[in-house]
C-alpha cells in the first residue's frame, strides 16, 4: 500500500514539475515577444521623437519622368514622403493607397500636400518602372530615383535604412525602415506618422500637423 502511494507522490511531483516547466516556457516566449514589441515600438519612438532639424535635407533625384528634381522644386507646398520600392510585396502598396485615401478624406486640405515616393532600390526603380507604379496609386504621386549615389545621402538625411536580401528564384526583397515625413514649404520637417496607421488616422494626423488655415 505504501508503495502505491510512493508512486503516487512520485508520479504528482513529476506532473507538478511538468506544470512548472511549461509555464517557465510560456514566460520566456512572452519575455521575447514583448522585447521584440517594445524594440519595435521603443525604435518608432526614437525617430519621430528625434529634433526636427536632425532629419530631412536638401536632395537632388530623378522623377518618373527622367526630370532632375530638388526639394527646391515643392518650394512652398508641403510634401509627405515615403521610402519604399517597386518589388516590395505588402507595406509599400499599402501604405500608398492609404496615403492616398487619407488625402482624398482631407479634401481641399488634402490638395496642399504632394505625396513623394523615393525608391531604395535603384537598381530595378527605373524611372519608367516608378513611373507606372505610382499611377496605379494616384496621378499624384511624385516618384523619385536616382543612381545609388544619389540615394544615399538622401536616406542618411532622414535616417532610412535598407538592407536587401540575397536573391532567390523571384529576385530581392529590400528591408527596409517605414516612416511618413510630413515637410513643409521650405523643406523642414513637420511631423512624422507610422505607416501603419489607418487612413482615418493619417488624415487626423495631417489635420493636426497642418496649418489651420
Amino acid at each position: 500500500m505504501s508503495h502505491k502511494k510512493h508512486i503516487k507522490v512520485a508520479s504528482t511531483k513529476q506532473a507538478s514539475s511538468a506544470r512548472r516547466q511549461e509555464w517557465k516556457t510560456i514566460f520566456f516566449l512572452l519575455g521575447i515577444v514583448l522585447f521584440l514589441f517594445s524594440g519595435a515600438a521603443g525604435l518608432r519612438l526614437f525617430l519621430t521623437s528625434q529634433q526636427h532639424t536632425q532629419i530631412g535635407g536638401p536632395y537632388t533625384l530623378v522623377n518618373g519622368h527622367g526630370q532632375t528634381v530638388s526639394q527646391a522644386d515643392f518650394e512652398g507646398h508641403y510634401t509627405l514622403l515615403y521610402f519604399g520600392y517597386t518589388h516590395c510585396v505588402d507595406i509599400c502598396p499599402l501604405t500608398l493607397a492609404t496615403v492616398s485615401a487619407a488625402l482624398d478624406e482631407l479634401g481641399k486640405r488634402g490638395q496642399n500636400i504632394i505625396p513623394v515616393f523615393i525608391s531604395v532600390d535603384p537598381e530595378r526603380d527605373t524611372p519608367a518602372v516608378l513611373q507606372e507604379y505610382v499611377e496605379r496609386f494616384s496621378p499624384h504621386i511624385v516618384g523619385l530615383t536616382g543612381s545609388e549615389s544619389q540615394l544615399q545621402p538622401v536616406m542618411k538625411a532622414f535616417h532610412v535604412s535598407a538592407r536587401r536580401h540575397a536573391p532567390n528564384g523571384s529576385g530581392y526583397l529590400v528591408d527596409h525602415s517605414s516612416l511618413l515625413y510630413l515637410m513643409d514649404g521650405h523643406n523642414h520637417l513637420v511631423g512624422m506618422i507610422p505607416v501603419d496607421a489607418s487612413v482615418h488616422q493619417i488624415a487626423s494626423e495631417l489635420r493636426r500637423l497642418l496649418p489651420s488655415s
